[in-house]
């Protein structure tokens, strides 16, 4: 019952399209996006008829381009371009140009001809004509505050012309590859240490996947993933979309580790499609992935079942509140996968499932791709990140300190696109909490989103976009403010510094805010640019009572910046590792745990050296690294907001909490004429609440009063200081005074109920004197 063929093909950015390609171009494979950040390089080897795209992640900007040939002369001509302007490339690439160089046999000239190519709203596209060498660089100006603060960063996409196939590019050395064709399914073997990648071709494609110990089937074992053991070794109560670390079998052995998933939205438990399926449907005869399965593990004397569990990997489900599964199109793009290192010798099979009278394979069923590589390959673990759904898919990296800090713990989680610590096992999460509370600690923050705004028009583009008065923001100054949409909806919130007259740095949480800055002033016609930092700032948070202490032993300032002493709340200034020779970096006075603390931001190249500086400078004060879990308990007791939490979709800045952060005397901004009704009529607030015990409830727990609801929670933890659960809650302003009894809801919201009280929040120093200590 499979339909009729239908050509899928890649286009030039990265998206299926049906029977036809885009813009002129032949089908092309996509490799991962690189991103191009200031004072870098990066190098691409072209064939005849490959692209490269190169996208601004914030303003226009300019890139330069060198091109070789295979004698090593100028190509440029080659990629529609003419080298002009002669550039040291050894300056902005140091060491990986001068080994390409010393390859190539280009000579000891460090300085070559290149071509200068502006990239605005629409992409550069560069289609070369023949084999040639590329560099795209992207060199800092030379007015640069710290080192790459002025320089834009670009998403270079580079697609290969499919001369050999339609398959990606390989992650790692490939010992073996299956092709999965449509409405069949493959099964083979991977070796304990080895990864196997189940690539989605063209996108939107479910596939089953199966695994079971090869030496329980050579002793006539049948031992497959087994998925109420495997739940209840990770402690994952219900299927759920996304995929589980580990899966183990029904004797609780391990068997396959995930090492990436570029795509994130999978039902990790269902049956794979039946005969029976169909059947029910008026389907007889359909061909389905339960009977796949089957015929593919008959050669290894494994059962036939009529239906057969499994995970099932690009297939778009969730559970609704009556506890429905339900299912729609894939989130999985062309291209996208999942990879798992097997931790026994396996037996695994997979699926390119046949349905076509559902949505879940976007009612066009395709091929699936299995590789299969070395043990000796190390694949580094990751997920994939995108923008927003339609961006380009980057999978997430480590940070600039990961050097430093995967020594220190082996428990990390995303932030974005980089990998954040969550706890540290020397210390413990309630060790981390205390060092911050009587000590210092440092934490890396580089997940947090980074631009600069610069040119004439960039403070009134600011006072357009944010929710106080940056005309009353001085040079070295900055505050805490808000971005909204018209309906006062918080779009992020964020820290914005005045670093000069026209130049301003915002650092805030996501990439919504930099686009919503760069609409507002094409709209507005302003003369302002936004250059996205993405990683090229990485930054840590120096927080606690001794953070002032620490700071003033390794900070040298010039006299035309504040010195270290004089940065009060919310200050700024730039300063060097303990001389003018040097490590560069920013200073903020700013945090988000509500102690005296300390941002400082650097360049990629320097953040090993700044990490040493500090924790050499703080030994004997107590440093004690931080990572996320205690910095969870830590905002909640200071009562500061999060995403997805205090403030999501349609809760305005008021409901939020965050009404201390709009200035509605200043002039106009986006959502003031909503946020002036919503103070004036304020049916929700945000308040904390304390409770008689111990228990934690979870985010979005209804809140009581008698059996009518009145709020839900927004943030909960225990509270290590005041011994006790605390929460921040939105309630109903009729029952929002301080002392007001209330009980929030467990199991189904009325068989079990948590008394509490409503309180001020912060729930530790409310006026914040540790802060401004």
């Amino acid at each position: 019952m499979v339909g009729p063929d239908v050509l899928m093909t890649f286009d030039n950015v990265g998206f299926a399209a049906h029977g036809r390609t885009f813009a002129g171009f032949p089908a092309h494979v996509n490799r991962r996006p690189a991103l191009l950040e200031p004072h870098s390089g990066v190098h691409f080897s072209l064939a005849e008829g490959d692209l490269i795209q190169v996208d601004a992640t914030g303003s226009p900007g300019t890139v330069w381009v060198a091109a070789f040939d295979q004698a090593g002369d100028d190509a440029a001509s080659m990629v529609g371009l003419e080298s002009k302007v002669s550039l040291n490339l050894d300056a902005i690439v140091e060491g990986p140009f001068h080994a390409f160089r010393r390859q190539r046999g280009l000579g000891d000239d460090t300085h070559q001809l290149t071509a200068r190519a502006e990239v605005g709203d629409e992409p550069l596209i560069l289609r070369a004509s023949g084999a040639c060498e590329v560099w795209l660089l992207n060199p800092v100006l030379s007015c640069a505050l710290v080192d790459g603060d002025t320089q834009g960063t670009f998403l270079v996409t580079h697609s290969k012309t499919r001369q050999n196939g339609r398959f990606p590019e390989p992650i790692g050395r490939v010992v073996n590859e299956i092709f999965v064709p449509r409405g069949t399914a493959k099964a083979y073997e991977v070796a304990a240490g080895q990864t196997v990648q189940i690539v989605d071709l063209e996108g939107q494609q479910c596939s089953d996947f199966q695994a079971a110990a090869m030496r329980g089937l050579d002793a006539g074992k049948e031992r497959f993933i087994d998925s109420t053991a495997t739940r209840s070794m990770v402690r994952h109560a219900f299927p759920a979309p996304g995929l589980l670390d580990k899966f183990y079998d029904v004797n609780m052995a391990p068997l396959l580790k995930v090492v990436r998933d570029t795509c994130g939205r999978h039902d990790t438990y269902g049956l794979a499609c039946t005969a029976r399926s169909y059947e029910e449907r008026g389907f007889p005869g359909h061909v389905n992935c339960s009977d796949n399965i089957s015929h593919a593990l008959a050669p290894f004397g494994v059962e036939q079942r009529p239906a057969w569990p499994a995970i099932n990997l690009f297939w778009n489900t969730w559970v609704d509140a009556h506890h429905q599964i339900n299912t729609e199109e894939s989130w999985s793009r062309p291209g996208d996968y999942i990879a798992m290192e097997a931790l026994q010798d396996l037996v695994c099979v997979s699926t390119a499932c046949p349905d076509d009278i559902d949505p879940i394979n976007g009612w066009n069923p395709t091929d699936i791709l299995v590789r299969i590589y070395g043990e000796e390959e190390r694949i580094t673990r990751a997920v994939g990140y995108r923008e927003k759904e339609d961006s380009p898919m980057l999978t997430s990296e480590e940070s600039a300190f990961h050097p430093r800090l995967a020594p220190l713990t082996e428990h990390f989680a995303p932030a974005r696109d980089l990998w954040s610590p969550v706890s540290f096992p020397s210390h413990g999460t309630l060790g981390e909490y205390w060092a911050c509370r009587e000590a210092v600690t440092v934490q890396d923050m580089s997940g947090l989103r980074k631009y600069d705004i610069i040119g004439p028009d960039a403070e009134r583009l600011l006072q357009l976009a944010t929710t106080r008065n940056v005309a009353k923001l001085a040079v070295w100054r900055g505050h805490y403010t808000l971005m909204c949409d018209e309906a006062g909806t918080v779009i992020d919130d964020g820290t914005l510094f005045r670093m000069a007259p026209d130049l301003f740095r915002w650092c805030c949480g996501t990439e919504e805010s930099g686009r919503a800055l760069q609409e507002l002033a094409t709209e507005q016609g302003l003369q302002v640019r936004i250059n996205a930092m993405r990683n090229a700032l990485p930054n840590l948070a120096i927080q606690g009572p001794k953070s002032r202490e620490l700071m003033e032993r390794i900070c040298f300032t010039q006299p035309h910046v504040p010195a270290i002493g004089h940065v009060k709340w919310f200050g700024a200034t730039v300063a060097r590792l303990h001389d003018r020779e040097g490590v560069p970096f920013m200073v903020a006075r700013s945090g988000y745990t509500g102690e005296l603390g300390y941002e400082v931001f650097c360049s990629k190249s320097d953040a090993v050296a700044l990490w040493d500086a500090v924790m050499e400078a703080g030994q004997d004060l107590g440093i004690t690294p931080m990572g996320s879990a205690a910095l969870g308990i830590i905002r909640i007791e200071a009562g500061l907001a999060a995403a997805d939490a205090e403030f999501a979709a349609g809760v305005n800045a008021f409901e939020a909490g965050l009404g201390f952060a709009v200035d509605l005397k200043k002039s106009d901004f986006v959502g003031k004429a909503a946020l002036e009704t919503a103070s004036e009529h304020q049916s929700k607030v945000l308040k904390g609440l304390i409770f008689d015990c111990n228990d934690v409830p979870a985010h979005g727990a209804p809140v009581f009063k008698g059996e009518r609801q009145v709020g839900v929670i927004t943030s909960a933890t225990r509270s290590p200081m005041l011994e006790t659960t605390i929460a921040m809650a939105r309630l109903a302003s009729q029952v929002a005074d301080d002392g007001t009894a209330l009980e929030v809801g467990q199991l189904d919201g009325r068989m079990k109920r948590l008394s509490a009280r409503v309180a001020p929040s912060p729930f530790v120093d409310p006026e914040r004197k540790r802060a401004r200590a």
